[in-house]
């Protein structure tokens, strides 16, 4: 299942160049602070079934029709698709009058004094000009001018005569792309393996696979909206199963976040312009000569009379954007991706087919990578099916090799996850990450010592059953809190700053609490207790070790105290526990006991 998300930038030059006023050093890159992202107005519903602005309270003389709502209701309850087009039903949208116009005086009587709509304290319309053969145009336009009736096209002294106190700044398309550019380059490295750069004002992310790492797709939205809303930079994200329903949705759903369900795409277009569609100003104007208005209009049209009208890239673009047609996206590429593919003469679907191909992939990547000088850290392999559906398999290494028997022992584990269908066509193995890998002088063992044995191979394979996260070691951190003293490291790294101080083998996640203890205060450890439902009779016992709280974390551990213990009990075990306070100073703790730690 293809997933696509398409991230639209609506005020991009406009918020681009007041950051580059702010940072001068960053004007190509995205800055690390900036502003608060500006409120991006909803988009006004214009409902082409409502009818114009009433006339001394009654209806204006042409739409008297309108009165009887039967035919209307009718029409409005049927599905976006199946609504008649404007031409059909003999009306016509009306633009609304700007807001500042005609606005009545505080009593409401009509007749009044117009009074201008206040603006925002320190807030200055701004637009966002360039400059085509001998005339400047408006080329972008922030919300607060728009509502001014200000609007992308027009001409900038147009611009000027409507609103005094505007603030103008010159269009950088150049600059613009470069941002994009390393946007796109950012989401390739950190969220997506497969971005692009879609037009002059969005990236599409290839989700296929990964949003699952961020918690959802709906998650990985809001992600992404507060990643740049940082940046200072407000933005639409939409998500569907191709990336022109993707492309469309984001700048005319009419959303901020809009997670679309597979197979939906035909549905969520129909009520979108014919614009959505990316058709060109020829089929656009073609359109408008025909009455075609929406995406709707265009699904009960016969494929040959409709591409003569508009085009043959205007029935491209309705079926890649309803998932008809793909549509590839051209990624950007971090860096020279070692790859290697095998276009096969005839489809293959069974398992030793598969681990043949691969094979060979491997044999063709070693190469490249010992003439590259690195070692591959992890491999991605893409089989591309004959429906053109595409299944992604991915195995990883502890450490750089560049060893093709042991890496292909990896995805013979993962075979069973690849789903032929009615067969692989092609198939593309690529290293996204490598290492540098020299080679390593071995050493000759003398008196017969034998050469301690590589772990590498053995963590990888027990990866590839048990899961990447299934295999660590344990790492001090610096704290003083037990619990906080230790964390996880790679299954090949080697943790170095142990404290001196014993420390039980088992570590409970969280203390438990004990029950029935039986202790002479304040310095002696416990003669009995029970835990989990079992009495212990303590025989030996070593302590008290006094652990203070990190006040500088919470207040709640400005006075923090813990007494731990070892005690030994008549069945042999070893336990470490402790006590909350001191016994002398009731803020210290309420002299609890809590069992903490088991020792081998």
């Amino acid at each position: 299942m293809t997933r696509v998300a398409s991230l639209f930038l609506p005020q991009l030059a406009i918020e681009r160049l007041r950051m580059a006023e702010r940072h001068p050093s960053r004007s190509n890159a995205p800055p690390d602070r900036g502003r608060a992202a500006p409120r991006f107005p909803e988009p006004v519903d214009d409902n082409p079934g409502t009818c114009s602005v009433p006339r001394g309270g009654g209806w204006r003389p042409g739409a008297r029709w309108a009165q009887d709502r039967g035919p209307a209701a009718a029409i409005d309850s049927l599905p976006a698709h199946q609504r008649p087009t404007m031409r059909e039903l003999g009306r016509r949208s009306e633009a609304a009058a700007p807001v500042f116009r005609n606005v009545r005086s505080d009593d409401g009587v009509g007749g009044g004094s117009v009074v201008p709509l206040p603006l925002l304290w320190g807030a200055r319309p701004t637009i966002v000009i360039a400059r085509t053969g001998q005339r400047e145009l408006v080329t972008a336009a922030c919300p607060l001018a728009c509502d001014l009736g200000l609007a992308v096209g027009m001409a900038a002294a147009h611009a000027r005569a409507l609103v005094s106190d505007l603030d103008v700044l010159d269009a950088d398309p150049a600059a613009d792309a470069a941002w994009l550019a390393r946007l796109a380059l950012h989401a390739a490295r950190h969220w997506t393996p497969s971005a692009a750069v879609s037009g002059s004002d969005g990236v599409w992310l290839d989700l296929t696979g990964a949003s699952h790492l961020f918690g959802g797709e709906e998650s990985f939205a809001a992600r992404l909206r507060g990643f740049l809303k940082r940046l200072g930079f407000s933005a639409r994200v939409a998500i569907a199963g191709t990336a022109g329903a993707a492309h469309a949705l984001a700048r005319y759903g009419g959303r901020e976040v809009q997670v679309l369900p597979e197979g939906r795409e035909g549905e969520a277009l129909a009520p979108l312009p014919l614009a959505a569609l990316r058709l060109t100003p020829e089929a656009l104007a073609a359109a408008a000569r025909f009455g075609i208005e929406r995406v709707a209009d265009l699904y009960p049209m016969p494929r040959g009379p409709l591409a003569r009208r508009l085009g043959r890239a205007a029935t491209l673009r309705l079926d890649q954007a309803r998932g008809f047609v793909p549509e590839p996206i051209v990624p950007v590429v971090p860096f020279d991706v070692p790859r290697a593919e095998r276009g096969l003469l005839e489809p293959i679907g069974t398992a030793e087919a598969i681990e043949q191909v691969i094979a060979d992939l491997l044999a063709d990547l070693v190469v490249l990578l010992e003439q590259s000088g690195l070692g591959l850290r992890s491999a991605v392999l893409t089989c591309e099916r004959v429906d053109a559906a595409k299944q992604i398999v991915s195995v990883g290494t502890a450490r750089a090799t560049r060893d093709a028997a042991h890496l292909l022992r990896l995805f013979r584990l993962r075979i069973d996850r690849i789903e032929p269908g009615l067969g692989i066509e092609a198939m593309t193995l690529a290293a996204p990450a490598v290492e540098r890998l020299a080679p390593v002088a071995l050493g000759v063992p003398l008196d017969g010592e034998a050469r301690a044995r590589d772990l590498a191979p053995l963590v990888d394979r027990l990866a590839g059953r048990a899961g990447a996260d299934a295999l660590f070691r344990l790492r001090p951190i610096e704290s003083d809190v037990p619990e906080r003293a230790i964390g996880r490291a790679g299954p090949l790294a080697k943790p170095a700053g142990w404290p001196a101080w014993p420390r039980p083998i088992r570590m409970l996640a969280r203390p438990e609490a004990l029950s029935g203890v039986v202790a002479l205060l304040p310095d002696h450890p416990p003669r009995r207790f029970a835990w989990r439902g079992r009495s212990y009779a303590v025989v030996a016992g070593d302590g008290p070790e006094r652990i203070h709280g990190e006040w500088w974390r919470r207040p709640g551990e400005m006075w923090a105290v813990r007494d731990y213990f070892r005690v030994e009990a008549e069945s042999g075990e070893r336990f470490w526990l402790f006590r909350r306070g001191d016994a002398i100073e009731d803020q210290t703790g309420d002299l609890s006991w809590y069992m903490h730690g088991v020792f081998g």
